[in-house]
């Protein structure tokens, strides 16, 4: 997987038109290999029923996050691929959402189950350990952008190809990090046209600390679900903080008890989608050891339930990687292949 530094750059647009440059056939490989964007998203977006929902997503994104916005149109335009296609994969949930049961009929279907994590913070260990989970077509299509921000900030993230930094895991210089799990309300809980996670994600990176980082999250009116695992390297702090439309959160403070979490609401009650993979991994992570490091990757590497384990090969969703984050190093590990047998690819001092 490869790392890209870009910047500082004259412009967020500039920005983005590099790493479009940098990754062109990464992107247009995912874009010709994504079934749910052939099949779902491309047909949906040519229908009346779509104009209004896009128009309102990307006026109120661009409103929002004009910068992150110009990143977005740049990366289209470096990779020479349609911006449609751009805003169609970076708005995928909070557009899929909103689709006619019809239209996924008898064509690949998204799905809520990506992401797991095990969180701790005691006195002996703090950690973030956290499985990225996508659809097949993401498998290869995954890069590390390194940018440095004309502002002095510089951040680190792990990126789907074509899609803002990141809808997965990051860290930036001020000692800021995060995990992500999707999560899904029932569908009368969500709201058509708000403010997107990508952007939401994005702007964390920018983050100055874990009170702003929570702002940037409280501030944002979301469309659909998220749980964002806030790291907070200098002060030894995770917060879990899951989020719901209509401005409605919950935050957990991790401590000395494990925590696990899967893509469904632990602690923010909101009416959710009953999720039989989420709910089978959460019970078999509660019926492991969590003592160790060891313990912690074991339970990320679990394959004993077969129809829904932890660590997935597919045939719909793979593990693409697994990173861990260790606040007392402190460091970041990626991960590929299985965890439990610690393939190391990359490593960061988070200093």
């Amino acid at each position: 997987m490869e790392i890209f530094e870009v910047g500082p750059c004259k412009s967020s647009y500039d920005m983005g038109y590099q790493i479009g440059v940098r990754f062109s056939s990464l992107i247009n490989s995912r874009l010709s290999t994504d079934l749910i964007l052939q099949t779902q998203l491309r047909p949906f977006a040519k229908t009346a029923l779509a104009k209004p929902l896009i128009d309102s997503l990307s006026e109120n994104n661009q409103n929002k996050f004009p910068g992150y916005w110009d990143e977005l149109v740049g990366v289209a335009e470096g990779s020479g691929v349609p911006v449609l296609d751009i805003i169609l994969i970076n708005f995928r949930k909070e557009i899929l959402a909103f689709m006619p049961k019809s239209e996924g009929a008898n064509v690949p279907e998204d799905t809520p189950d990506d992401c797991s994590d095990v969180l701790v913070v005691s006195h002996s260990m703090a950690i973030a350990a956290h499985n990225e989970d996508a659809n097949v077509a993401l498998v290869g299509h995954t890069y590390l952008i390194k940018a440095n921000l004309g502002n002095g900030i510089s951040f680190t993230a792990y990126t789907y190809a074509g899609e803002l930094p990141s809808c997965a895991f990051g860290f930036n210089s001020h000692g800021m990090a995060f995990t992500l799990n999707s999560v899904p309300p029932r569908e009368d809980e969500i709201v058509a046209g708000a403010i997107g996670r990508n952007f939401i994600s994005r702007d964390l990176l920018e983050a100055t600390n874990i009170a702003d980082a929570f702002k940037k999250i409280q501030s944002s009116e979301v469309s659909v679900g998220h749980c964002y695992n806030l790291i907070d390297i200098p002060n030894r702090k995770i917060l879990t903080v899951e989020t719901a439309s209509k401005n409605r959160f919950s935050v957990y403070e991790i401590n000395a008890t494990p925590s696990f979490h899967a893509n469904m609401y632990l602690h923010l009650q909101v009416p959710q989608v009953q999720d039989e993979n989420s709910r089978s991994r959460q019970e078999r992570a509660a019926s492991l050891q969590k003592e160790t490091k060891h313990d912690f990757l074991s339970i990320l590497g679990d394959v004993e339930d077969e129809q829904y384990p932890i660590y997935m090969t597919g045939p719909t969703l793979y593990t693409l990687c697994t990173a861990l984050f260790d606040l007392d190093g402190p460091t970041l590990l990626i991960i590929e292949g299985n965890p439990k047998e610690g393939k190391v690819t990359h490593l960061f001092h988070l200093k």
